[in-house]
């Protein structure tokens, strides 16, 4: 699938802020056999004094702006083009809890696609008692990583309410755990969390969704939204697979990666810090727009 994609963000502050410098990632990535990202452009308003762009630890482009001037409100746009190529669903060939941490202790590699830096704690994600305990009754005798991992998916699907009035971007999973409700950013953690409680080294995906309306519905400006969902290490022959809880599918065509990480924390979208005080108002619009390849 070919696509148009065009973000805006927009933080409008109470008090102008003095000086301010931001990390920015919301350009897709190119992934080899996956997405190739044709053409893409970021811009920053007001004018950033500095603007420089640099790779990350797991191989992301990530952009730093420093905006000198006291300002009232900061915009970030993003626009590109991107094709996405249709992953197809292979043969489950992921091995049983028991030899998926033998590979896992046997594989010495600590580069940016190694399990390893998802199998523990990060940032966001400590251990939760309550979420281990969730996956545990989720496990069947016999069953492969890729049967758990999508049994997780189904299950947190079935049994959280999609709520985005229940959380913020800092709500902890223990918390969206403990309400059974919020967003797509809640059910990925508490789905990272709970296979990591069981050895499962899993982490987050930050990209697009093109949402599709309701038969006979005009397609709204706008209504896209950035999206969140789960990537689970299989072992050494199948490799990663990714799994939308959100919406209780593996991801497609209509999934477009902008980062991987262990957490939110990693690849949040916008993240620094201004120099300020009182109140801001956030506000975001995404289209993801389908054209004929």
């Amino acid at each position: 699938m070919l696509y148009d994609l065009s973000l805006h963000m927009g933080y409008v502050y109470d008090v102008p802020a003095s000086g301010a410098r931001h990390v920015i990632r919301v350009l897709p990535l190119f992934l080899p056999d996956r997405q190739r990202l044709i053409a893409g452009s970021l811009t920053v308003t007001p004018n950033a004094d500095e603007k420089t762009t640099f790779i990350d630890f797991f191989g992301q482009q990530a952009t730093s702006v420093l905006v000198r001037a006291p300002h009232e409100r900061l915009d970030i746009r993003m626009q590109a083009r991107v094709m996405v190529e249709v992953q197809p669903m292979t043969a489950d060939l992921s091995p049983e809890l028991d030899m998926l941490r033998e590979e896992l202790a046997g594989l010495w590699s600590v580069d940016a696609a190694s399990p390893h830096h998802l199998a523990g704690p990060s940032p966001r994600l400590a251990e939760e008692p309550q979420i281990a305990a969730y996956a545990r009754e989720t496990v069947r005798p016999g069953q492969t990583v890729r049967e758990i991992a999508t049994a997780l998916c189904a299950r947190i699907h079935k049994d959280f309410t999609y709520d985005p009035e229940a959380t913020t971007v800092d709500t902890t999973p223990k918390e969206a755990f403990r309400l059974k409700r919020g967003v797509c950013q809640d059910f990925a953690h508490i789905m990272i969390a709970a296979l990591r409680s069981l050895g499962i080294p899993a982490g987050y995906v930050s990209g697009f969704l093109r949402t599709i309306p309701p038969p006979g519905k005009e397609r709204l400006e706008g209504a896209d939204a950035m999206h969140a969902w789960v990537r689970v290490w299989c072992g050494e022959t199948m490799g990663y697979l990714e799994l939308d809880p959100t919406n209780n599918i593996p991801a497609g065509s209509d999934h477009i990666v902008v980062a991987y990480g262990r957490d939110y924390s990693d690849i949040a979208p916008v993240i620094g810090v201004l120099k300020g005080y009182g109140n801001q108002k956030a506000a975001q619009a995404v289209d993801v727009i389908p054209l004929k390849s």
